[in-house]
């Protein structure tokens, strides 16, 4: 491969595939590196009972149908599967190579892989919204006590028998934590501070809701600071048909539910007494997206019928600010507290201090480079099958635009 390409890929999952798709269309010359096989991170960083958080019609990849029934969401076997089907369709030039080092070297891109170089005349980076898992410190920690990220997590039977303490109250954590509850494991949870949502709102599923209302095309103006793009996604479950999944289900189902992680004192782990603010925080997260919706069925004059009253939390003892590890039998922390941009094999000064692209939709400012498949690239929906195909149709041109006047 030492060849200069006209454009390369990183990534051969829905963002570096949709832009390969519209490279295609554009008739540029390119080829998608991907470290394993397609859908890599999708084989291998989700647990087996994982679905789709979203239904099947929401998945948009460009030139092809939404696979499946429409309102069912997908197993992640159906999702690599539509992936793999996906890339042999459009013929995506997919090859298997490991990108250590990205560098701009004399107009041109120098990639480094593991047997050489390769040098490109533009590069979409493709890898994800995030690569970095995020673990809390977790000194003096009993040796009897494992440790684990979600990124690692399969099934219940990969864990010690014991008690579980998840710590993280995104998608991923209330999931999990859903699951092993069902295995009948006792689970503590440590929570902060992220929204939740109902599945389905007066008889409407959550992503018609979003769409409608406009939600899924609002621009990163609307977020509180440039922070909250490292937000979790919204507490909702696609598994078992789709059903609500937040702290307050858990806790109805027999989790213990305590406020922020702080760390660990020898064999303790300590909490802050923050638990009601953060209960708090997902309620009027609910709330509030719920009042939009009904501001819109009322303008829409949609004749919807009533929504079941909302999981309240019932009245209990002052929540536990510390655990002993050992006298509560917990033999599993399982970290849930998301991930991090990890982008630091591009040798490119294009990042802001978060680690994110300084990129317009993500076109940087680095002629020929550019980046797909990030949260809050141009849209709330860049990230999602839902959206990518139109960021990656906008990148693809750009890059079009760019070889042009090379």
């Amino acid at each position: 491969m030492g060849v200069l390409i006209d454009c390369v890929v990183i990534g051969a999952g829905q963002a570096g595939l949709s832009t390969s798709y519209h490279l295609s269309r554009t008739g540029v010359d390119h080829v998608v590196l991907e470290r394993g096989r397609v859908a890599e991170t999708w084989r291998t960083a989700r647990w087996d009972s994982f679905c789709l958080n979203t239904p099947n019609w929401c998945t948009q990849l460009p030139g092809t149908d939404p696979p499946g029934e429409p309102d069912s969401f997908a197993p992640v076997a159906d999702v690599i599967a539509t992936f793999t089907d996906y890339a042999e369709r459009i013929g995506a030039p997919v090859r298997t190579a490991d990108v250590t080092s990205l560098r701009a070297k004399k107009g041109t891109f120098e990639l480094t892989l593991a047997d050489g170089t390769l040098l490109a005349r533009s590069v979409v980076v493709a890898t994800g919204a995030f690569q970095q898992p995020t673990r809390p410190a977790a000194a003096d920690v009993p040796s009897e006590t494992r440790m684990m990220h979600t990124v690692s997590y399969r099934n219940p039977n990969d864990l010690q028998q014991g008690s579980v303490l998840v710590v993280g109250s995104g998608q991923s954590g209330c999931e999990i934590g859903q699951e092993l509850l069902e295995a009948g494991r006792t689970v503590h949870f440590a929570i902060g501070r992220c929204g939740w949502a109902p599945r389905r709102y007066k008889g409407r599923e959550l992503m018609r809701w979003m769409i409608d209302v406009g939600a899924m095309d609002e621009t990163s103006d609307v977020l509180p600071s440039p922070r909250a793009r490292l937000a979790g996604n919204v507490a909702v479950s696609g598994s078992q048909g789709g059903r609500d999944c937040n702290p307050l289900v858990l806790e109805a189902m027999g989790a213990r539910l305590h406020g922020r992680f702080v760390g660990f004192d020898g064999a303790r782990a300590l909490f802050n007494a923050d638990l009601d603010a953060s209960i708090e925080y997902g309620t009027t997260f609910e709330r509030k997206l719920c009042q939009r919706f009904d501001d819109y069925a009322k303008a829409a004059e949609l004749d919807l019928p009533e929504h079941e009253p909302l999981v309240r939390r019932g009245s209990r003892p002052n929540a536990t600010t510390e655990l002993t590890l050992k006298r509560e039998g917990i033999t599993t922390v399982l970290w849930a507290g998301g991930f991090r941009p990890a982008f630091q094999w591009i040798d490119i000064p294009v990042f802001d201090e978060m680690g994110f692209p300084r990129a317009d939709r993500g076109v940087t400012g680095t002629p020929g480079l550019a980046f797909v498949g990030l949260p809050w690239l141009h849209t709330r929906k860049s990230p999602l099958l839902l959206g990518v195909g139109d960021d990656a149709a906008h990148v693809a041109d750009a890059v079009a635009s760019h070889l042009e006047t090379i």
